[in-house]
């Protein structure tokens, strides 16, 4: 079923036809593809479309086809077979059958493997499940097929890696979800709406931002969209009670946005990695502050290696203090490495050990490390 909470909270220009522009492919049963930077709603417009549309008492099943392995991701699709593959102790029905009549939204489409994409082109041609182990067709489904990413699939597709034909069977009705720093106008009302949700969320009142923080806030850019938004919210909604002012904003939300208000002309603005550093400094823990943005696509590979350079000068290339620095236990000392690896993230140290004479005997103190 649809998530009956998703809303499209805004009055810009932008949302407003995207509203019309929802409607519109509700009432079709034509492939949809959503397009937009991470954190402004794709799957909300899916839920929205899906909702309004003839399927909307059948199921809504997103998938995020980006956070599961190929082998597994076929699984989920099509479900498998007992004995398949190991650990498949018993038949399992695919998104695909438990959708029939219903609407599947493939988040992340830009993340399928190519073979994986010849495999969802085969059943958009013909609407026939094969389960994983199994040799004939288990059934033949109908299935409306929403498809979301924040990839360049044109870009893609001129690179190799994503099916020109694919693109062509999905792209039927393209819907592109604006992001936040084009419609600061519908800042003050999400602000106001995430206020309410985590005051009901919490059993409190909701907590009101002075005119100045409302100020600071639609002034900042928004790099990770509503998600973000709807993060910071959350923040400063489970402190002291009373009226939000500047100072109880994040710090890289004042940083940025006192450089775009004061109109020094300059143009410079603090980098994503100076914010998250200064966040892990003042306690955050880098699986909070870093991991968990990366894994949902609101951080680049840039920016962790960024952040990961500054710590590294802090510590003067020791990735033990920097476990300590960015508030993790030290027994997650091999968990971060194998981040940073997996995610070619990973900074060299050695340039960081290559300090001079005077400051390699001063000593570093670091919270819970010994001097």
């Amino acid at each position: 079923m649809p998530d009956t909470r998703a809303e499209l909270i805004g009055h810009s220009p932008a949302i407003a036809a995207l509203r019309q522009e929802i409607a519109s492919a509700a009432g079709t049963d034509a492939k949809v593809l959503i397009t937009g930077e991470s954190g402004t709603g794709k799957e909300v417009v899916a839920n929205l479309i899906h909702a309004a549309s003839g399927r909307r008492a059948r199921a809504f099943l997103p998938i995020n086809c980006a956070g599961i392995p190929e082998t597994l991701l076929e699984s989920e699709l099509f479900g498998h077979e007992r004995g398949s593959f190991t650990g498949a102790v018993r038949d399992k029905a695919g998104l695909f059958e438990i959708a029939n009549n219903g609407t599947v939204l493939l988040d992340e489409l830009g993340e399928m493997s190519l073979r994986m994409q010849g495999v969802l082109l085969r059943f958009l041609e013909t609407g026939e499940v094969h389960r994983v182990g199994s040799d004939r067709v288990r059934s033949r489904v109908n299935v409306r097929i929403v498809a979301a990413t924040n990839r360049d699939l044109p870009q893609q597709i001129r690179s190799g890696s994503f099916r020109l034909d694919l693109y062509y069977r999905l792209n039927v009705i393209h819907l592109h979800t604006p992001p936040l720093r084009d419609r600061p106008e519908d800042v003050p009302l999400l602000l106001t709406h995430f206020l309410s949700v985590y005051g009901r969320r919490n059993h409190q009142e909701a907590r009101e931002l002075s005119r100045e923080a409302v100020r600071m806030l639609t002034a900042y850019r928004w790099p990770g969209n509503v998600r973000e938004l709807k993060n910071v919210v959350e923040r400063i909604a489970v402190r002291q009670h009373g009226v939000i002012e500047v100072a109880d904003l994040p710090s890289e939300v004042t940083g940025q946005a006192t450089s775009l208000v004061s109109g020094d002309g300059s143009g410079a603005r603090p980098s994503t990695a100076d914010g998250l550093y200064e966040r892990m400094i003042a306690g955050e823990s880098f699986w909070s502050a870093i991991y968990e943005p990366f894994m949902s696509r609101d951080l680049t590979r840039k920016d962790v290696r960024d952040v990961v350079r500054r710590g590294l000068g802090a510590t003067r290339g020791s990735y033990k203090l920097l476990v300590l620095l960015f508030n993790m236990p030290p027994g997650d000392y091999k968990r971060l490495l194998n981040f940073l690896r997996k995610n070619n993230c990973h900074v060299a140290f050695q340039a960081f050990r290559a300090l001079g004479a005077d400051e390699r005997r001063e000593p570093l103190s670091m919270p819970g490390a010994a001097a």
